[in-house]
Order: C-alpha cells, then structure tokens, then sequence
C-alpha cells in the first residue's frame, strides 16, 4: 500500500513539474498523476531510442525522464488543439 501510494506522489510530482514547464500549471491531482505515468512511457522510451542511460529512479519511475516527457506530451497536446499554453 506505501509503494502505491509512494508512485502516485512520485507520478504526481512528475506530472506537475512537467506541465509547468509546458505552461500548463493549472491542472488538478489526478491530471498531474496522469501526466507523469504518461511522461514516464515517453520519457523511457524516448530514452531508449535515444540510447540515453535513465538517471534518477525513484520506485521503478525514471524523475529526469517522467518530467521531460511529461513536458513534450502536454507541448504536443496544446499543438494539435490550438490552445495558448499561457491561457490554461
């Protein structure tokens, strides 16, 4: 129960961070936990096509990498819908 609860803070974290960058800061928890278990799927695997080593596990989640394809994911998001990043 502490490792569930231990990931969803760690993804949430991650998630948030990640949509700041973005110019997303106005999302909620469970957006936030969404965002990083998403950029942790991207992250790692643009880490793998990058051929680029994962630093910073923390509970089988990869921070550095969680965050930076949290980033790209909410970036890609605001692309296609024609959203201003800057109006969330």
């Amino acid at each position: 129960m502490i490792k569930i609860l231990i990931l969803l803070v760690i993804a949430a974290i991650c998630g948030s961070i990640g949509a700041s960058i973005a110019g997303a800061s106005k999302k909620g928890c469970l957006a936030s936990i969404a965002l990083g278990f998403i950029g942790a799927l991207i992250g790692g695997w643009l880490s793998q096509k990058l051929q680029m080593r994962q630093i910073l596990i923390i509970n089988g989640i990869p921070v550095i990498w969680s965050i930076i394809g949290a980033t790209l994911f909410v970036a890609f998001i605001h692309l296609i819908s024609g959203g201003d990043a800057k109006k969330d």
